[in-house]
């Protein structure tokens, strides 16, 4: 009789030992199956995916810089040249020395320009590169503010005193008298100066002008009569005064000392 409380006993000792075990794995289960406690993914930062865009970009921009280089995908089609006067465009052409076809990019456009600006017609002169198949040539000529003669013929001179062209001098052209014309001259720059400074109504009459030294500079107009201009100093005063000047009668004009002019 006494072993069958006993035995009730024992059994309801187990089945509160397995409820507690079960009420004690029960949460955890239901957590681990519906993932409450399971860390999110790790995501990476923004700034760890530059590096793998950079690589694109220069990738895609190297091969396109690769094509442009190696390939006649931008080769030279078409060249322009801009502002030939006495110059031939076949006289650019032929300095500026571009094939057709040659990759755009590897124009060396300041070699270019300076083979072009070699030659002694030529100023200035200026090569660019138009994309995608164009090269562009602008031209700045040189142009006669005077000449010289030589035993070989008339030179003309520039207004730096470049002398460029063998050639017979345009029509009213003035004649230029130095010891040494030339670039590089003092006499022949204090010319020139004088001559640029000078008012267009007096200088296209002027037929000659002789420098003998810096301040010593004196014009001879068409119809003979001289003008003693001195040096360079006060150039705008001295042509003011030289213009109603040679309303007077007379055969030199002196306007050296544009204060004092005289007339004989």
């Amino acid at each position: 009789m006494n072993r069958r409380p006993t035995s009730r006993s024992g059994s309801a000792s187990r089945s509160a030992a397995t409820a507690r075990a079960d009420s004690g794995r029960g949460p955890s289960r239901r957590r681990v199956e519906h993932g409450a406690d399971r860390p999110a993914p790790e995501r990476r930062p923004w700034y760890r995916r530059v590096p793998v865009l950079v690589a694109l970009v220069v990738a895609v921009v190297g091969g396109l810089v690769a094509a442009a280089w190696f390939t006649p995908v931008l080769a030279v089609r078409t060249t322009e040249v801009v502002g030939v006067v006495e110059l031939s465009e076949q006289e650019v052409l032929a300095a500026l020395d571009v094939p057709p076809g040659q990759p755009l990019p590897r124009v060396d456009t300041g070699g270019a320009a300076a083979r072009v600006a070699a030659i002694p017609k030529v100023a200035s002169a200026r090569v660019q590169r138009i994309y995608p198949s164009t090269i562009r040539v602008t031209v700045t000529e040189r142009m006669p503010v005077v000449f010289t003669e030589h035993p070989d013929g008339t030179h003309l001179l520039d207004g730096e005193g470049v002398d460029f062209a063998v050639a017979p001098p345009p029509p009213g052209l003035p004649k230029l008298v130095a010891d040494a014309p030339g670039w590089g001259d003092p006499a022949t720059a204090a010319a020139l100066e004088i001559l640029e400074a000078m008012p267009p109504q007096l200088r296209e009459q002027v037929g000659e002008v002789a420098a003998r030294s810096i301040s010593d500079v004196s014009v001879t107009l068409h119809d003979g009569r001289i003008v003693m201009w001195g040096g360079t100093d006060q150039s705008a005063r001295k042509g003011a005064v030289a213009l109603p000047l040679l309303t007077q009668p007379g055969q030199t004009y002196d306007v050296s000392s544009p204060d004092l002019p005289t007339v004989r």
